[in-house]
């Protein structure tokens, strides 16, 4: 699952190297398209998750059929996304879910990135059962309980504890702290990336396995796999603010745009358009699951999206 690529930064094998923690230096690598004179192209950051493809691909399709602008997509982790925008070797993130700390250095104190605007969809990390486990285990849905538990969720790579399966190590995750803090019988053990999850998970749903997961909203995955959530203890305004004595639940977070702050002043249509890119859960849903379910290409699952909404996106042209 990958967004369709106009152009490569420096070679395949720098591309590579983009990945997990410890990613390459994102900001040593530019577009070949940046500072092209008089060249009409924005280059988008696209993260590894299919709801962040979903934006890039439709935001892309729109630029390139409607503005006539040429794009270029750069896959990067989270972080080092944050770093590549401020240097502008990208022009905008379509999807933070929140980077407080970026955001102080990078909008507040340097001032090199710029809001972009709400992307229009509310993001919700948290912890999941396959809801047929739910049903036939009520109370495995309080955290309080899952201890009693652990036993139904061994795997050969958790060892005698419970697993709770994480995705990539690069997405924003509390859960070692949470384990290690609410005192939980388990391991978190790294699926490396969303498609590695949603494929173990896929698995446990057609065998009926119990599995636990981090887990996130929007997410087309739920329609395929019914899941209930577990109740962590609630989540309060700072409650993580201390990485290593987080105790509480993700919050619901807005789901935020930036754009390089040059870009923001200089970029004309393309960035007063991003500006005003804004759709919802279920748009969003909408593509990710032709992108992941389907098999369509991001292009084409753009395009049918742009052909069925067109009094959506006519509002981000105005």
């Amino acid at each position: 699952m990958r967004v369709r690529k106009t152009a490569v930064i420096a070679a395949a094998s720098s591309l590579a190297l983009l990945t997990g923690c410890g990613a390459a230096d994102m900001t040593k690598q530019a577009s070949p398209f940046a500072n092209a004179r008089g060249a009409k192209t924005v280059t988008l950051s696209v993260q590894s998750w299919v709801g962040a493809q979903s934006n890039v691909a439709v935001a892309q399709y729109l630029l390139e059929h409607e503005l006539g602008y040429r794009v270029d997509t750069v896959q990067v982790d989270e972080v080092p996304a944050w770093d590549a925008l401020s240097q502008g070797r990208v022009d905008a993130l379509l999807e933070d879910w929140g980077h407080p700390e970026q955001e102080q250095r990078y909008v507040k104190d340097k001032k090199t990135i710029a809001p972009g605007g709400e992307l229009g969809v509310t993001g919700h990390i948290g912890w999941f059962v396959p809801t047929y486990l739910a049903k036939k285990h009520p109370d495995i849905t309080n955290w309080k309980n899952l201890n009693k538990y652990a036993d139904l969720f061994r795997t050969p790579e958790s060892g005698n504890k419970g697993q709770l399966m994480d995705g990539s190590p690069s997405y924003v995750t509390n859960d070692k702290a949470l384990v290690k803090n609410l005192k939980l019988d388990y391991q978190v053990v790294f699926a490396g990336s969303e498609a590695a999850q949603i494929t173990q998970m896929k698995q446990f749903a057609k065998e009926k396995k119990p599995f636990l997961t981090y887990w996130y909203s929007p997410q087309w995955l739920f329609k395929k796999v019914p899941m209930t959530e577990v109740k962590l203890p609630p989540y309060k305004e700072g409650c993580d603010a201390d990485l290593e004595k987080v105790a509480c639940a993700y919050p619901h977070t807005p789901l935020q745009k930036y754009l390089n702050a040059d870009f923001a002043k200089k970029g004309g249509k393309a960035a007063a358009f991003l500006k005003k890119f804004k759709w919802t859960t279920e748009d969003q849903n909408e593509v990710s699951l032709m992108i992941a379910d389907k098999k369509m290409t991001p292009e084409d699952a753009a395009k049918k999206w742009v052909d069925s909404h067109k009094s959506t996106w006519k509002k981000w042209l105005s």
